[in-house]
């Protein structure tokens, strides 16, 4: 960040008196700019033995396959911001559930809720953010062309879950692991 969003000014990085942090602090008006993670919300929806499933049509991982799932808007819950991005990735309407899995990403200041719901019908499409949809079984689930770690494991958890006829509230964190490949550390707190 180079310049204040409330008056233009240049900012300066510092930790603010009563802080711990150093951030972006404007050297005209004050105003503290702070810089959180993002809330990524999103649903596993069901219809009968399937899942619904979104190839992407956007960077990043174009082209891969993902649930329907992004950035949460203000002034929603995290349950109309699930639905929502159903609605808009994969035009399907939805009665959102539990909280299935909560996921850290330190790496990449991001923080992912997914909730099991239910598609009110076996009506979808792809939205502006998608080239397909499909409804999948498990054997059907292109695992070497799923988009994010996050949403592999997501999917991997819930199989398994639903094979157990038990649906517990997954939580952790996802470490990238250092090195030119792109490999990751699950550490699952449950």
């Amino acid at each position: 960040m180079r310049y204040c969003s409330q008056c233009g000014a240049g900012v300066t990085l510092r930790v603010p008196e009563g802080d711990n942090m150093p951030r972006h602090i404007c050297v005209e008006c004050g105003i503290i700019h702070y810089q959180n993670p993002k809330v990524v919300v999103g649903c596993l929806p069901e219809w009968e033995d399937r899942l619904l499933l979104c190839k992407r049509a956007i960077e990043p991982r174009y082209g891969l396959w993902t649930l329907p799932a992004g950035f949460m808007e203000n002034g929603e819950t995290v349950q109309q911001g699930a639905a929502r991005e159903t609605l808009e990735e994969a035009e399907a309407r939805v009665e959102v559930g539990a909280l299935y899995a909560l996921f850290n990403l330190p790496h990449i200041n991001q923080v992912y809720m997914l909730f099991r719901a239910r598609l009110l019908a076996p009506e979808f499409g792809p939205g502006s953010e998608s080239l397909e949809t499909e409804l999948m079984r498990e054997s059907e689930i292109p695992w070497e062309e799923i988009a994010f770690p996050v949403i592999h494991e997501s999917l991997k958890l819930y199989f398994r879950d639903r094979a157990a006829g038990h649906f517990p509230l997954r939580a952790g964190t996802i470490r990238r692991l250092e090195g030119p490949e792109r490999r990751y550390a699950f550490d699952l707190e449950n």
